[in-house]
């Protein structure tokens, strides 16, 4: 899922540059390498309950200059497109409503 959504991310206009900017635009880097691990832990946790997952998801978005509302809410759209393409429904829904929440914090503790 990781894999299939960030391919997405890094091919979309508004949401891409972000990514591109701090690790590149090409997944198989050495830069993005242990983010997509760390992003796999994040996820994990939510779906399997895996404890490997150490890091601080809101940390990074703090001093990321240019994000607005559209840009999570388009995050959120990436994210809910692999989700059904990926899981079966009850899996995709858990996930979805648990990035809604996220993004939703995410953007309160931004002033967005």
């Amino acid at each position: 899922m990781v894999i299939t959504f960030y391919t997405k991310v890094l091919e979309d206009e508004l949401v891409g540059p972000f990514f591109i900017e701090r690790l590149g635009d090409d997944l198989m880097n050495s830069t993005w390498a242990p983010h997509l691990d760390l992003l796999t832990d994040f996820w994990a946790s939510f779906t399997i309950g895996d404890t490997n997952y150490r890091g601080n998801p809101f940390g990074p978005h703090v001093d990321m200059k240019g994000l607005t509302r559209e840009t999570f809410q388009q995050w959120l759209r990436l994210f809910f497109t692999t989700l059904d393409e990926v899981y079966e429904p009850h899996v995709g829904e858990q996930l979805k409503q648990r990035s809604e929440i996220i993004a939703s914090n995410f953007m309160r503790n931004l002033g967005l």
